[in-house]
């Protein structure tokens, strides 16, 4: 959420701010609803100060009447500060000043690139293809199953899932992250608090809601769970509404769980294979840092997300989103794009970005510094997201007779070299 001091100080930076993401704003309906706020509350503190006076002097007449009026001043007053919270909820996160100005992914900026597009000698297949030859990917017996975009992942390729959750495990723990597995469900308050949910992103998530059948539809609850799309929206509002001590800080996690997402309006070539699925598994780095150390926090877990492409030895590059890609609560973000041969291009496999103070606003979480409490910036970035890197070591690591090498990073965890066919 947005400081309504930032707003009232700076409007058309709010103003500006938000329309390079996209998101139209009413900063001046805004500002009016903050006047009436602040206008209603004085009345309010002027009348509780005449209540007070008449309960000392025990003018009863004066204080029935006095009371009558608070009590319409403070209801509209409840009203009014309901109506600016709601305002303020629907402002997205300003873009960082060293972000660029762009309508969407077409004008993101590649910032740096990391080793060479793998070639072949041969015609490469498609991670799919491969999958099904080897018997490590059933997206058919899924589909009946399930439905679209869901796969039984087996043998050799369960084996890779895990190998990659504990490299990056052991290389996270040495590093000071906690690890943690967070619950799949989390109140719909808290989607709020999170804010990816608002200008319609609650579209792209599962909703789970209680349901008697006797009753019929009359029993769904009024109080629904949402499936998290990631560990990271179970791990952020962990520490709603505490207060760090600064010299704890930073306070990183590192959590495994499975990740949900109905992936409205994707099409064509992405919905092929486990490149753009509705259940995967992730691990995912979050960490509670002061505000000084946000930018330093950020290269530095993207650092870690290079370091682990690197160790499984993936052509990748990184990009920088512009405002238009940047979504709603994130201020700055980078893409780490792994190379896909058989799509003869980069494709996104992690992100890693800063939301900086917007979600500790609205979760309450704060840490001490001397005699002063100030929100914590919030980072969240990818480790593995395992369907993605999969296919990234499926095509970059084939063999012209269909089998597949091991990185050789995570051969100790699969307890093999080569993939290869059982026919």
């Amino acid at each position: 959420m947005i400081d309504i001091k930032l707003i009232r100080e700076n409007p058309e930076v709010v103003q500006k701010g938000a329309r390079n993401k996209g998101f139209d704003i009413d900063i001046k309906h805004i500002l009016e609803i903050d006047d009436q706020c602040r206008k209603l509350s004085l009345s309010v503190q002027k009348l509780r100060e005449e209540r007070n006076a008449a309960a000392r002097d025990k003018d009863i007449e004066k204080g029935k009447k006095v009371k009558e009026e608070l009590d319409v001043k403070e209801k509209e007053l409840k009203s009014k500060e309901e109506d600016l919270q709601k305002l303020l909820l629907g402002i997205p996160n300003l873009p960082a000043k060293d972000v660029k100005a762009g309508k969407d992914e077409s004008e993101n900026e590649v910032i740096r690139t990391n080793g060479d597009p793998t070639k072949f000698a041969f015609s490469p297949k498609d991670h799919l293809e491969l999958g099904e030859a080897l018997d490590i990917i059933d997206v058919k017996r899924a589909a009946k199953v399930s439905g679209t975009r869901f796969a039984y992942l087996k043998n050799e390729a369960v084996l890779l899932e895990f190998a990659l959750a504990q490299l990056a495990f052991e290389v996270l723990t040495k590093e000071g992250f906690i690890p943690v597995v967070p619950p799949a469900l989390i109140k719909q308050e808290i989607t709020e608090g999170l804010g990816y949910w608002h200008a319609g992103g609650n579209e792209d998530y599962y909703l789970v809601q209680d349901f008697d059948v006797e009753k019929g539809v009359e029993s769904l609850k009024q109080n629904p769970l949402y499936l998290i799309g990631t560990s990271e929206h179970a791990i952020v509002p962990m520490h709603k509404d505490e207060v760090f001590n600064k010299k704890d800080l930073p306070k990183r996690y590192v959590g495994f769980s499975s990740a949900f997402r109905r992936e409205a309006g994707s099409y064509g070539k992405d919905t092929r294979g486990i490149f753009r699925v509705h259940q995967f598994d992730k691990v995912e780095m979050v960490s509670f840092v002061s505000q000084e150390d946000d930018e330093k926090e950020l290269d530095y877990l993207l650092s870690l997300e290079e370091k682990l492409f690197q160790m499984i030895e993936i052509p990748y590059q990184v990009v920088k989103m512009c405002t238009g890609d940047l979504g709603f609560p994130a201020a700055k973000k980078y893409d780490l794009e792994a190379w896909i041969p058989s799509q003869n291009r980069y494709r996104e496999i992690t992100s890693v970005s800063t939301v900086t103070d917007f979600q500790a606003r609205r979760l309450n979480i704060k840490y001490q510094e001397g005699n002063e409490k100030k929100y914590t910036h919030i980072l969240n970035g990818t480790a593995f997201s395992t369907n993605r890197p999969i296919i990234a070591i499926l095509e970059n690591y084939q063999q012209v007779d269909g089998s597949v090498s091991v990185p050789k990073v995570l051969q100790k965890y699969v307890g093999k070299s080569v993939i290869k066919s059982q026919k």
